[in-house]
C-alpha cells in the first residue's frame, strides 16, 4: 500500500505562485510515477502533470506547460509542482496520485493510489 499526503495549497491572486507537496509512504516501489491531477465541481478529472520518479522524464498538460514544473526529491519520498502564473481557471481540488510506471499518465482510472486532494484557489 501507498499512501500520498499533499499539502501547499491555498488562495493566492492571478500572476502568483505556489508550490505543492506529495510525500508517499509505505511500498514506494510502487511510485515509479506520480503525478498531479485536478478536478473542479462536476468537471472530470484532468492530469495536469507526471514524473517518472528518477527524473527520467516529465509530462504536461498543454495548458500548463511554460507555467508549472514537476520535480522530485527522492531522498524524502516527495514530488513538488511549482505553480507559476497562475490563472483563475486553474481554481481546483488538486491531486496526487501514483502508480508504478507512467504509460497513459493523464487517464486518472490508471491511477491506484491517490491523495485526499488539497484547495488550489486563483482570484482574479
Amino acid at each position: 500500500q501507498v499512501q500520498l499526503v499533499e499539502s501547499g495549497g491555498g488562495s493566492v491572486q492571478a500572476g502568483g505562485s505556489l508550490r505543492l507537496s506529495c510525500v508517499a509512504f509505505g511500498d514506494v516501489y510502487n511510485t515509479g510515477c506520480m503525478a498531479w491531477f485536478r478536478q473542479g465541481p462536476g468537471n472530470k478529472r484532468e492530469g495536469v502533470a507526471a514524473i517518472r520518479t528518477g527524473g527520467f522524464s516529465k509530462y504536461y498538460v498543454d495548458s500548463v506547460k511554460g507555467r508549472f514544473t514537476i520535480s522530485e526529491d527522492a531522498a524524502k519520498n516527495t514530488v513538488y509542482l511549482q505553480m507559476n502564473s497562475l490563472k483563475p481557471e486553474d481554481t481546483d481540488m488538486y491531486y496526487c496520485a501514483a502508480k508504478s510506471d507512467c504509460l497513459m499518465w493523464s487517464f486518472s482510472t490508471r491511477f491506484r493510489y491517490w491523495g485526499k486532494g488539497i484547495q488550489v484557489t486563483v482570484s482574479s
